[in-house]
């Protein structure tokens, strides 16, 4: 029997990544004594590991495919393919990012003012690169945890560290002084298992699916009745992700219309719509948009 096996990120994204999967279709039942947690699919093989070494594991043939942050592909110069970006929603809406930060009062205002400095990272190989790319000499250290209190405490100069807002940092006295690179979930996959031919239709079928339920976190569906002579009014308001589907009601003047929008719109597109003559509005979520 064919078998993909499949990564999915241990720690900060499992939660997510295994709500996601549930909204696409398959179930992955954890069990705290093991790592290998069992899904509702025969042809999957679910593996987890840390997201830092996910793509040295699907590079070498371990994972068929597996999700992890495109800063650990980067980071591990790992030669795999990267089958798509995976952008879990958020509260915050903010884009993850490396960032280089230093003491507040340090003076060093540019990249160029780190020249013989010490940076303490977990980011090793991308700093060294970036800095070597720019002809920049340093110091850069792995750093296991309680990165930004390096800095504070004088065991380094920098620290090159991921944040969303950079709330954290500057609440241990530092700032930021340039970004280094934007980061977000990726699927990626075994260079060899996605010449397979079943192995890559699978992948790409994880994919999709992924995609149409991330897709589907921002939207919701409408269903309402309009009469007929006010249809015009209620369709130019409805922001659809394509043309409304619109149906006739058995022996009525009145017509059903459903469209799927964005959930930022609805609270302000109900009242309008019922200015405009539509009744029975119905909102409803949705799993996927594909």
């Amino acid at each position: 029997m064919n078998q993909l096996r499949l990564g999915i990120p241990k720690g900060s994204l499992q939660n997510a990544t295994i709500s996601l999967f549930e909204k696409s279709g398959w179930k992955i039942s954890l069990n705290s004594r093991s790592y290998f947690p069992d899904i509702n699919d025969g042809n999957i093989k679910v593996h987890i590991c840390r997201a830092q070494e996910m793509s040295r594991y699907v590079e070498n043939g371990m994972l068929d495919a597996g999700l992890t942050g495109r800063d650990w592909v980067e980071e591990n110069e790992s030669q795999v393919t990267v089958v798509g970006d995976l952008i879990y929603s958020k509260a915050s809406q903010n884009v993850a990012k490396w960032v280089l930060a230093v003491r507040s009062d340090s003076g060093i205002e540019r990249i160029e003012d780190m020249k013989g400095m010490k940076i303490s990272t977990e980011l090793v190989n991308f700093t060294k690169r970036y800095f070597a790319e720019r002809n920049i000499d340093v110091e850069v250290e792995f750093s296991w945890g309680a990165t930004e209190a390096k800095v504070v405490s004088g065991l380094a100069d920098a620290i090159v560290e991921v944040t969303e807002t950079g709330s954290t940092i500057r609440a241990h006295g530092l700032k930021i002084i340039k970004e280094l690179m934007e980061t977000n979930t990726q699927m990626i996959a075994n260079r060899d298992a996605y010449r397979d031919p079943w192995k890559r239709a699978r992948i790409d079928h994880i994919f999709l699916l992924l995609k149409g339920a991330l897709r589907a976190e921002k939207m919701v569906g409408l269903k309402m009745n309009v009469p007929k002579d006010k249809i015009e009014n209620v369709i130019s308001l409805l922001p659809s992700l394509n043309s409304p589907t619109i149906a006739n009601l058995y022996n009525s003047p009145w017509l059903s219309v459903e469209a799927v929008v964005k959930s930022t719109v609805v609270r302000d597109l109900i009242p309008l719509l019922l200015e405009a003559g539509a009744e029975g509005i119905v909102e409803y979520p949705l799993n996927k948009v594909v």
